[in-house]
This record gives C-alpha cells, sequence and structure tokens, in this order.
C-alpha cells in the first residue's frame, strides 16, 4: 500500500487547513485510516482515525476543532483542521491499517506550522 499525503504549510493561529490522502495499492475493505502527528523532540501521537464504515475516533486535544472524513471509492481521507493553535505544529502522517492483518502503512508526512 502506498499513501499520498497532500496539504500543510504555514498558517496563522485561528485559521484552518485541510490535510488529504490517497490509498493505492492492495487495499483490504476492511480497513482504518488516519492521521498521526509528531512535533520536534515529541513521540508520534494519533490525531484522528476513520474506519471503513465511518466509526471516528479523535484525539481529545483536536476535538471539535478537527473533522476526518474519508471516501472509500476513491481510497481517500481528509482531515479539516479549525481553529488551529501553535501547539498543533507537527509533521502529520497518514496512515492506514490493514483489517485483514492490522499491518501499517505511512505517507510521507507533511509538515504543518501554525504561527502565533
Amino acid at each position: 500500500v502506498q499513501l499520498q499525503a497532500s496539504g500543510g504549510g504555514l498558517v496563522q493561529a485561528g485559521g484552518s487547513m485541510t490535510l488529504s490522502c490517497v490509498a493505492s495499492g492492495s487495499i483490504f475493505s476492511f480497513n482504518v485510516m488516519g492521521w498521526y502527528r509528531q512535533a520536534p523532540g515529541k513521540r508520534r501521537e494519533l490525531v484522528a482515525s476513520i474506519s471503513s464504515s465511518s466509526a471516528t475516533n479523535y484525539a481529545a486535544s483536536v476535538k471539535g476543532r478537527f473533522t476526518i472524513s474519508r471516501n472509500n471509492a476513491k481510497n481517500t481521507v481528509s482531515l479539516q483542521m479549525n481553529s488551529l493553535k501553535p501547539e498543533d505544529t507537527a509533521v502529520y502522517y497518514c496512515n492506514l491499517q490493514d483489517g485483514s492483518t492490522w499491518s501499517s502503512s505511512w505517507g510521507q508526512g507533511t509538515q504543518l506550522t501554525v504561527s502565533s
């Protein structure tokens, strides 16, 4: 499975940004797609995930500000981020977990910088 992420960049605090990711290759019909992030000096953490049946999960720090969505037909996942804060600054990684093997595939990472 290959994941290609797009979006990211520099945004002011309070602004919005959308990240998108498209998966290609051999993808099992049941899977979980999500976004993780890693800030300098910190561990990679889950931001949000969504299953192929549209069950969602959010980190407490982004709940109410971020919305994850997906298009199963196109194997895409998007993360709409609103009310961005400087602490949201990180490299964001797209992830897909195969529902048959639970193996993970990762995108290349995209930098989001939120200026105060």
